[in-house]
């Protein structure tokens, strides 16, 4: 680890703005900074939420990692009918360390604000009514191409919200359940992890407008 010494200089963000700052004054127990000047940041205009199923926790930590990386706006972990038991009341207990991963990878992706990881909740009790415009992926036949549904869409929207399914993907029930208020699509036709297909759903949505 560098050695915090006068005349340094780091990046520091509010997670507002992103400036470049000198180190002041430093001891062990309090480190001072003077603002020099803004540092320009690519602004992302669009807030994409991840609504994750809850999965083994080194891959969903991973998947919270990447996400990030890739200008996730906020991720909610949920837990569905197939995901392993246990997981949500333990998944309450890692929030903090989710929000250090998201806050690490933030800095190294030079973001200005870092995602929101909101508490764990079960998928049947989430409330929709944040996210205007909601996408569920879905390995079964049939389900359109989340290309085409985003190429159907008059303009690129400020917001939408993506929903990522457990191991073992959505009983029959859910499936039924989410049909009727989120829009079903597919990333092709090979079955992909959860976090796979998250990432893989960030990555297209982030730059489908570019």
């Amino acid at each position: 680890m560098l050695r915090a010494e006068p005349g340094r200089q780091y990046e520091l963000s509010d997670n507002q703005k992103v400036w470049l700052a000198e180190i002041i004054h430093a001891n062990p127990s309090e480190v001072r900074f003077r603002l020099l000047e803004p540092v320009a940041s690519a602004a992302i205009g669009l807030r994409v939420t991840l609504v994750a199923s809850l999965i083994k926790f080194d891959r969903f930590e991973w998947m919270v990692e990447k996400a990030t990386e890739l200008g996730i706006a906020s991720i909610l972990p949920v837990a569905a009918e197939r995901s392993e038991a246990g997981l949500l009341e333990a998944s309450r207990k890692r929030v903090e360390r989710w929000r250090k991963i998201a806050r690490e990878s933030s800095q190294q992706s030079r973001r200005v604000r870092q995602p929101e990881i909101l508490p764990p909740e079960r998928l049947d009790r989430i409330s929709i009514t944040a996210f205007p415009l909601r996408y569920f992926f879905d390995e079964e036949p049939g389900a359109p191409s989340l290309v085409k549904s985003l190429g159907a869409l008059p303009a690129a929207p400020p917001e939408l919200a993506i929903l990522v399914g457990p191991e073992g993907g959505w009983t029959d029930a859910e499936r039924q359940h989410l049909a009727g208020i989120w829009t079903r699509v597919s990333l092709g036709g090979t079955i992909l992890r959860a976090e796979t297909a998250a990432i893989a759903a960030i990555a297209v949505i982030m730059n489908f407008w570019i």
